[in-house]
C-alpha cells in the first residue's frame, strides 16, 4: 500500500515545484535584466543555501535520529532484512561506517548537483538573451525527451506509455511556445545545451537523492553553484550594491522560493519516482507560467496554446497511470 501512495505524493510536490517555477520566471527576467544574468544567478543561489542552514538545523531537532540513522532507501541492493536483525552485536559499530560513507555520498552529491545547475542554469540565462522567449521555455524542456533517452545507457527503461507521453508533452509545448516559425539560431543552441545539463541534473538527483538527507544535498549544491557563478559575476560584470535595489524583490523570490524551496522539493519529489515521469511533471513548468500571466496579469491566451496546455497536461495524466513496470 505504502508503494502505491509515494508516486502520488512525490508527484504533488513535483507539481508544486514545477508552480513556483513557473512563477518564478517574471522574477528571473526582471532582475536578470537589472543587475546580470552571473550576478542574478549567484546571489540567487548563495540566498537558497543560507536559507536552507536553519531549515537543516531545525529538522535535526525535531528528528536527531535522521542525522545519525542511515536512509532506509541507501540499502536498496540489500534483500536480507532478517541480517539486519540478527546483527545485534555488531550494531555499534555500523552508524560510524555509514555516517563517514554517508556524508562523503552527501557532499559528492551535492557538488554533482551544483556543478550541473551552475551550468545549466547560466547556459539557460545566456541563451534567453539571445532568442525569444517562448522558443527559450520551449527548448529547455526538451529534456523531457533527452532524461529517457540518457536513461536507456543507465539502464533506465520506460514503459511505451511513458515514450507516449514524452511525445504528447512535446507537441503540447510547441504549441504553447512556438508561435511563430522555427529557426535554430546562436541562443537556441545555448538553451539546447542547457536542457541537456538540466537532463544530467535530474539523473543525477535521481541517483544521489536515496541515498542522502535531500534538504542538505540541496543546500550544498546552492553553495557550489553560487560560488561557481560568482566568479564570472565579479570578473565580468563587476556588481555594485546599488544596482541590487531595484531587483531586490526578484533576487529574494528567486532565491528563497524558486532555489530554496523548489530546487529542494524536486531532490526529495523526485526519491523513488521515474526520473522521466519526473520530468514530465517538471515540464509543466512551461505550461503554469503561461496559466499565471493570463491568471495574474491578465494576458490572453489563443486557441492554439489552449490546446497545448490540455495536452500537456493529458501527457501527465497518462504517465501517472498504474502501468507495469519496463523490465
Amino acid at each position: 500500500m505504502k508503494k502505491q501512495q509515494i508516486p502520488l505524493k512525490n508527484s504533488l510536490i513535483l507539481l508544486l515545484t514545477a508552480t513556483i517555477w513557473g512563477i518564478a520566471f517574471v522574477a528571473q527576467s526582471e532582475g536578470g535584466d537589472a543587475v546580470g544574468p552571473f550576478t542574478f544567478n549567484a546571489t540567487r543561489n548563495i540566498i537558497g543555501s543560507l536559507v536552507l542552514i536553519p531549515v537543516i538545523f531545525l529538522l535535526n531537532k525535531i528528528n536527531p535520529q535522521n542525522s545519525s540513522a542511515a536512509p532506509a532507501a541507501s540499502s536498496r541492493s540489500n534483500a536480507s532484512s532478517q541480517a539486519q536483525n540478527s546483527a545485534g552485536k555488531n550494531a555499534a559499530a555500523v552508524p560510524s561506517g555509514n555516517i563517514f560513507t554517508r556524508n562523503k555520498t552527501l557532499i559528492l552529491g551535492g557538488i554533482a548537483c551544483g556543478i550541473c545547475l551552475c551550468l545549466a542554469s547560466n547556459f539557460q540565462q545566456l541563451g534567453i538573451q539571445y532568442t525569444s522567449v517562448g522558443k527559450a521555455g520551449f527548448l529547455t524542456a526538451c529534456y523531457i525527451i533527452i532524461v529517457p533517452i540518457l536513461g536507456l545507457f543507465m539502464k533506465k527503461r520506460c514503459s511505451p506509455f511513458i515514450w507516449v507521453a514524452v511525445v504528447m508533452a512535446l507537441i503540447g509545448l510547441y504549441l504553447l511556445c512556438i508561435t511563430d516559425g522555427f529557426s535554430i539560431g546562436k541562443g537556441d543552441i545555448l538553451v539546447l545545451i542547457c536542457a541537456f545539463l538540466f537532463s544530467l541534473h535530474i539523473l543525477v538527483i535521481d541517483h544521489f537523492s536515496p541515498k542522502v538527507d535531500g534538504v542538505k544535498m540541496s543546500c550544498i549544491q546552492f553553495l557550489v553553484c553560487g560560488i561557481l557563478t560568482a566568479i564570472p559575476a565579479i570578473v565580468l560584470e563587476h556588481p555594485q550594491l546599488s544596482a541590487f535595489h531595484g531587483a531586490l524583490g526578484a533576487i529574494l523570490y528567486a532565491g528563497i522560493m524558486s532555489c530554496g524551496v523548489a530546487y529542494t522539493l524536486q531532490i526529495i519529489g523526485q526519491k523513488n519516482m521515474n526520473p522521466t515521469v519526473a520530468s514530465l511533471i517538471l515540464s509543466l513548468e512551461s505550461c503554469i507560467s503561461v496559466l499565471a500571466g493570463w491568471i495574474i496579469l491578465g494576458q490572453k491566451l489563443s486557441h492554439r496554446e489552449i490546446i497545448g496546455c490540455v495536452i500537456m497536461f493529458g501527457a501527465i495524466i497518462l504517465a501517472q497511470l498504474p502501468q507495469k513496470e519496463a523490465a
